[in-house]
């Protein structure tokens, strides 16, 4: 059976998108801000709990807040050798961000629940349908916050020391939407339940573009990190200071961003200079500072760091590395499985990171489907999927999930 004629329940699945799109959005923009620990996120959370409980499953949350809906018990596979498929992805977004990246994975998972009980499968593996909190590190500057601090990857205080915008600690925002925080940290017992993790995601490129096809399996992500780098300036009057007596930290900026550019294209990369904070940030003042955030990411880890020492050099500032993610690779095994399970799916690479490559790296059997993304862009409102698109990668995923169930 190919996914051209495959099928499955799709009222589900557009009930459930048409649920949650509207929340978030921005009607000056029409893209989303889905920041951890907010009201949207609370409102997004309490969706997937209603959900999960619309269809039974036990909801569970980790250390780190991260939800897990499960149908069939966890523990008693992890007994018998037999933990369980975990399938999902997020909800949160980055800034004024597009619909699919993240929600297009939990809403696919819980239809594929409902595709497979429709059919009468009973699964001998438990499964379940994760949503992963603040995966876009977009409020506190950490990307795959969530996944990091159950496996590890980061730690405990470090996270509660997390600072937003506004000054606000991750601590003090996961109080306020009630989640405890003495209990942050690596929660080995979540772990141990996932057999296998199965993250189906938007394409964030043109790869099916190009090749014409639906879905596709990821093989890796590539090495990435973001760097923090403070210019230092002198405030002064915007209009009274000369030229030449002005130490104006936006010139450095200016300096730094051209250089990003020039050194990724130099190295086979790509870097962006994305966030940027200006102090005293008014239009007649020079500034006394600027704060910039580079991210870089590449095919190799040499070329990557090279990108960063050459952006310092040309600044004259140290770039401090705020988070690193070595490149990753999926079980490669697995990945060529569902290669041939999906009528020889492309395998395909990915610059952008995700909750499945953390996953990986801590030593767990994970694989990622991609769903064609027809604009080719992510992270913006023009961000899209067809629905026929949609819905193969559901048939897709729901074949997956079956097979590792079995």
């Amino acid at each position: 059976m190919t996914l051209e004629n495959m099928t499955f329940d799709a009222v589900t699945f557009d009930r459930m998108w048409s649920a949650i799109e509207p929340i978030g959005r921005e009607a000056s923009t029409g893209g989303y801000r889905r920041f951890a620990w907010t009201r949207v996120d609370a409102t997004l959370r309490e969706w997937f709990a209603g959900e999960a409980t619309a269809r039974g499953l036990d909801l569970t949350t980790d250390r780190a807040g991260n939800q897990w809906a499960w149908w069939g018990d966890p523990d008693a596979a992890v007994a018998a050798g037999r933990p369980g498929v975990v399938i999902g992805s997020h909800l949160d977004s980055v800034p004024d961000g597009g619909a699919f990246d993240g929600p297009l994975g939990v809403v696919s998972a819980l239809a594929v629940v409902d595709a497979l009980r429709a059919k009468g499968f009973e699964p001998s593996r438990p499964i379940a349908v994760a949503n992963f909190v603040d995966e876009e590190g977009a409020r506190f500057g950490i990307a795959c916050a969530g996944s990091r601090v159950i496996t590890g990857r980061l730690d405990a205080d470090k996270a509660r020391g997390l600072r937003d915008a506004d000054g606000v600690t991750m601590a003090e925002a996961m109080t306020a939407a009630g989640h405890a925080t003495e209990d942050v940290g690596p929660d080995d017992e979540a772990l141990r339940r996932v057999g296998t993790f199965v993250e189906l995601h938007i394409e964030q490129g043109r790869g099916l573009i190009d090749l014409r096809r639906s879905v596709a399996v990821a093989s890796s992500s590539w090495p990435h990190g973001r760097w923090r780098i403070d210019l230092e300036g002198e405030a002064n009057h915007a209009g009274t200071t000369r030229l030449e007596d002005r130490h104006d930290p936006m010139i450095a900026l200016a300096t730094t961003v051209l250089a990003a550019r020039a050194a990724a294209s130099e190295h086979g990369c790509v870097a962006t200079v994305g966030k940027v904070r200006v102090q005293p940030n008014g239009v007649n003042a020079i500034p006394s500072q600027v704060t910039a955030w580079l991210d870089t990411r590449g095919p190799g880890e040499a070329g990557v760091r090279a990108v960063v020492e050459a952006v310092g050099r040309q600044s004259g500032a140290i770039a401090v590395e705020e988070s690193w993610t070595p490149e990753t690779a999926f079980d490669a095994g697995l990945a060529q499985h569902l290669s041939e399970l999906l009528d020889d799916a492309p395998i395909l690479a990915t610059g952008a990171g995700h909750d499945a490559g953390v996953l990986a790296a801590a030593g767990l059997s994970t694989a990622m489907l991609f769903v064609r993304n027809p604009t080719g862009i992510s992270h913006s409102p023009a961000e899209f999927a067809e629905r026929e698109d949609c819905h193969r990668g559901v048939e897709a995923l729901t074949r997956v999930t079956e097979e590792l169930a079995r």
